[in-house]
Parts: structure tokens; sequence; C-alpha cells
């Protein structure tokens, strides 16, 4: 049931969002952290929809718990459909570290989708990343890195909206990148969001 499930939510936003993948390189079934820039809640979904089939099996959308865990049925959707790993946005010492609980996955062989600036992003501008991306690539040096620019789903689903606004959403999945030897946090993070900025449509 949970295949059906999640095959009738991409078709469903396949359709609403008109979304059409852009790959500067082909798909690859290297194990790979996709980064995105997020205005909307429905980014992780379009992203994940957009990929091949047989690379949805194995990548896990990162999201957050309260959201996803404020009632039975967005806990039945992102814990058995999207299979997504659940990050406390409150820490505490009785939760878990979401870097722990993202390197559990990841040492299991799974693939995810991150997004590196943390929160929804309003305004024009790419916010800053934080650190947890570099983190994850440091212990995992070996894990493909993959920008994907997700243009006009915060115009397709804007805040507050239930109905999605008719528009075309491209995605464009940059080039991997994987973390060089002894490379810095600061550097790092500016490489990796350069990457991300790289592939904006020029306005």
């Amino acid at each position: 049931f949970e295949a059906l499930a999640a095959a009738s939510l991409c078709g469903f936003t396949q359709l609403m969002t008109g979304a059409r993948p852009i790959w500067q390189q082909p798909p690859s079934t290297s194990q790979r952290v996709y980064f995105a820039n997020h205005r909307s809640h429905g980014d992780f979904l379009t992203l994940w929809a957009s990929l091949p089939p047989a690379l949805r099996k194995t990548t896990r959308p990162v999201a957050g718990a309260d959201y996803w865990q404020a009632s039975r049925l967005r806990r039945y959707i992102g814990e058995r459909v999207f299979n997504s790993v659940l990050i406390p946005r409150n820490l505490s010492r009785n939760q878990p570290n979401p870097i722990d609980l993202m390197s559990d996955a990841l040492t299991a062989g799974d693939s995810l989708i991150i997004f590196p600036e943390g929160t929804r992003n309003l305004g024009d501008e790419l916010l800053p990343f934080k650190s947890g991306i570099y983190h994850l690539a440091q212990a995992f040096p070996q894990v493909e890195f993959v920008p994907v620019w997700i243009e006009n789903l915060g115009r397709v689903m804007p805040k507050g909206a239930f109905i999605p606004v008719p528009l075309l959403c491209t995605l464009i999945f940059g080039e991997a990148l994987r973390i060089h030897e002894d490379e810095s946090r600061q550097d790092f993070l500016l490489r990796s969001r350069t990457a991300l900025l790289n592939l904006a449509p020029l306005n």
C-alpha cells in the first residue's frame, strides 16, 4: 500500500506543479546527498517525485518532526510512505542529534534530501548554509553531494496556500561534488552554496 500511495503522491505532485527535472549529469545510483534551496513545504516532495523511481526507493527526505508528527496521517505519510528522516527542531537532551540521525541513514546506505539553509526562505537571496552539510560531508567523504535548484515552486505553492497555482516548476540537478581532503568548514560551505547558486536561472 505504501508503494501505491507514494506513486499516487508523485503523480499528483508532477501534475499540479508540472515539475520538469533537468540533469547536468545523468542520474546515478551512487549514494548521494541532494541539497536544495527551500521556498515551500512542497520542496522535498517535488524533488523526491522528480527522481527516477529506482532512486526514490533509496532516497530519504530530511524533514521537521514537529510537522510530520503532528497527526496520525502525517506521521504515516512521513514515516511509511516517504521513509523520511524526521529531525527535531527544538533540541533537548532527550532528543537525538540531527546529524546522528542523518549519519545513521547514510551508514545504512541510503541517500538523503536536505535543505542546508535550515528553514524556508521567503526572500530572494539564498540564506547562508548551516554547518550540518559540512559535518555530513566530513564524516562521509565518499558520498556525492548534488546541488538542486528548485525554480518557481514558491509561486506554485505560496505560503498559506492549499491549492497550487498552475505554473511550470523546474528542478536543475547540478554536477556532484565531494569534500576535499582537509577542506575547512567555511570553504566547503562556500563552495557548495556557490554550486547551488550557479544553477539559479538568470532573471
